[in-house]
């Protein structure tokens, strides 16, 4: 096929092609850094995309860009806000220098070495005991079919960032609403613009703001009173930086409650997927367990939980990959399609457990590197470990299986799976 660039990031955008938006990518790939719409440039080359990742004329401010999480914006009418829960009082992911390295230092004392260096280690037993906990529920239903998504791979992560960062793992079900409206709603394909993406777009719009509601009364009341959990930490810092704000804690516990969990559930659920999708595979990896942290990132090479993320824009004219992309322009960083440039990767279409050099975007890269990679891979890394060693003879039931409507942390919405039984545990002798 030979298409234009606009095109085919349109098609790649299309939910009907969701499953497989690869093709489209390729199609872009031809021109590496590529104009697509008005005020936008999507770029799709690995070593065009390394070196806008660390580019500081590339601004990650959403409130810069001219594009956000729901497409294009319309030029502001003065006073509103444009997308709600990554935009407001910025999150990490959405800011730059000076305040971005502050706040990734204050959450970082809190989440990793040298402050807290036995945080994410410190998980494990929880994890493999949850993980567990869902393979013996399954066995008991007495089924022989399960949604790997909902009775596996989601209840794992959610569990494991609430617990984190001290948010109260009942209120799951009110908080997943609002998280499902808001991802239901993020469309920078061509259905935003139609009837029904527009509706979805303002649901979106209302869940954020309740999501954001019940997240500063939980801070507020953690500023009040100290309690367990990471937000706790940071409204009573006492490192280098001091204490984070009230309003700068809401908004990143925003963007770690839903980064620190979706893609996670799309990363467990696409391991699945691509090993029972690759003759074989199943059984190499079962019976060489070493072999699941590298796996892990060959799928994340291969199914990129998140594709890109839509806040970045240029700060200056810069020349790249054959092309100007003029100040203020969005440019899309797209993972995914610069995870299989043939430039960099051979066979890059291929699942290939044992891949070696396999230096991919599956995390980011550059200073907005995905602060939750550990945490992600460890939890990944121990579901998958139950998973193989007591799940037997699982088969999908469909596939491709149905995708969630999301462009940026894509991941199936259902994934049936059909086994024959589910071992009991294996206790760890000491």
């Amino acid at each position: 096929m030979s298409m234009d660039a606009q095109t085919a990031w349109a098609e790649a955008m299309k939910f009907g092609n969701r499953p497989d938006p690869y093709p489209y990518f390729e199609e872009l790939r031809k021109t590496p850094v590529a104009k697509v719409s008005e005020k936008t440039y999507v770029v799709t080359g690995y070593p065009e995309l390394l070196a806008l990742a660390h580019d500081p004329r590339i601004s990650s401010d959403i409130s810069r860009s001219p594009s956000g999480l729901l497409g294009e914006k319309p030029d502001p009418e003065p006073g509103t806000q444009n997308m709600a829960s990554y935009g407001k009082d910025s999150s990490i992911i959405v800011s730059d220098p000076p305040d971005h390295d502050r706040m990734r230092r204050q959450v970082m004392r809190h989440f990793g070495p040298p402050h807290s260096p036995d945080l994410i280690p410190g998980m494990e037993p929880f994890i493999t005991e949850l993980a567990n906990s869902l393979l013996d529920t399954i066995a008991a239903e007495g089924k022989s079919r399960f949604d790997v998504v909902d009775d596996f791979a989601y209840p794992i992560p959610v569990a494991v960032i609430c617990k984190i960062l001290g948010i109260p793992v009942q209120d799951e079900p009110t908080f997943h609403a609002w998280i499902f409206d808001f991802m239901k709603g993020t469309n920078l394909g061509p259905e935003r613009d139609t009837e029904e993406g527009r509706a979805l777009a303002a649901k979106a719009v209302a869940s954020t703001v309740a999501l954001d509601g019940y997240l500063r009364d939980l801070v507020e009341k953690y500023a009040k009173e100290p309690g367990e959990g990471l937000l706790s930490g940071l409204l009573h810092d006492d490192g280098p930086d001091g204490p984070m704000s009230v309003e700068e804690t809401t908004a990143n516990a925003s963007l770690l409650l839903v980064a620190g969990h979706d893609s996670t559930v799309n990363t467990i659920t696409n391991c699945v997927m691509t090993l029972l999708r690759n003759p074989g595979s199943w059984e190499l990896v079962r019976g060489r367990p070493e072999l699941i942290p590298r796996m892990i990132e060959e799928v994340q090479r291969l199914q990129s939980a998140v594709q890109f993320f839509p806040s970045r824009s240029a700060t200056a004219d810069i020349d790249i990959g054959g092309t100007v992309i003029p100040a203020g322009a969005a440019v899309h960083l797209i993972y995914a399609a610069a995870n299989r440039d043939p430039r960099r990767f051979p066979n890059p279409d291929r699942f290939d457990p044992l891949r070696e050099d396999n230096e991919h975007f599956g995390w980011g890269s550059g200073i907005h590197t995905c602060m939750g990679g550990p945490l992600a891979r460890l939890e990944v890394n121990l579901a998958l470990e139950a998973f193989l060693s007591r799940v037997s003879s699982p088969k999908l039931v469909v596939d491709p299986p149905v995708y969630r409507h999301n462009q940026v942390f894509r991941g199936p919405q259902h994934l049936w799976v059909d086994f024959a039984s589910i071992a009991p545990e294996q206790k760890a002798t000491l």
